[in-house]
């Protein structure tokens, strides 16, 4: 295809970031992806074999995210589309009962795991001068709700980062904070439980999510969007 473009995506073992991957590659478009579980990755790569390629990363680790980044950008150069699609959403509790360990996970991740990948990815996207970044945020970064609020906290945290990182990019770039919406994923189980089965599931939101995504560009830079419904 002559629009061809190379994907990066985190997360993609299972959920939404499977769902992007099987999306643009069915598309015609190569995409490089990592997640933290040996066995989805291993899944992957029999179903989507060379040219994509896939690793067993974990993001919030400077050190693995900057050494598969320079594979990926010496391999096929920088990507026309980042996507920060990994997280981790806390078990349902008031804030005071959320474990120490795991509020700096979240943190760790969901935060951390973005200024990693945008760190070892953005100066070669800057280099070329085009390239657009899109950073997952929630309907809980922009809104609040009980017993999720390390979640929410770290979520906010992408928003406001994200804008900001708009406000560094060259003209011809774009940072997006992206809303996916409400999807049927293990995530929104863990919170929804049996009202999450009224929800669509990933195959379904990757059919409008994959266009959404090829078509952004630098008029949304800084621009808080959601994926239509």
């Amino acid at each position: 295809m002559s629009d061809r473009r190379r994907v990066v995506i985190t997360g993609v073992s299972r959920g939404l970031g499977l769902a992007l991957a099987e999306g643009f590659a069915h598309e015609g478009h190569v995409v490089f992806g990592c997640a933290r579980s040996s066995v989805g990755i291993d899944a992957l790569r029999n179903r989507l074999p060379p040219p994509h390629a896939f690793a067993v990363i974990d993001v919030s680790r400077d050190d693995q995210v900057g050494r598969w980044a320079a594979w990926v950008l010496a391999e096929a150069g920088p990507p026309d589309l980042l996507v920060n699609n990994a997280a981790l959403i806390n078990a349902n509790a008031t804030l005071w009962n959320v474990p120490p360990d795991e509020f700096a996970q979240l943190i760790a991740v969901n935060v951390n795991g973005i200024y990693h990948v945008v760190r070892h990815f953005a100066p070669a996207m800057i280099q070329r001068g085009r390239g657009v970044i899109v950073n997952f945020s929630s309907g809980w970064g922009r809104a609040v709700a009980a017993e999720v609020a390390p979640y929410c906290a770290t979520k906010w945290a992408v928003e406001g980062m994200t804008r900001a990182l708009a406000e560094e990019l060259p003209a011809g770039m774009a940072a997006v904070p992206l809303n996916p919406g409400i999807i049927r994923t293990e995530m929104l189980e863990s919170c929804f439980g049996s009202d999450a089965a009224a929800y669509p599931g990933p195959e379904r939101w990757a059919q409008k999510a994959v266009p959404f995504l090829l078509n952004l560009g630098p008029r949304d830079n800084g621009r808080p969007l959601t994926v239509p419904s």
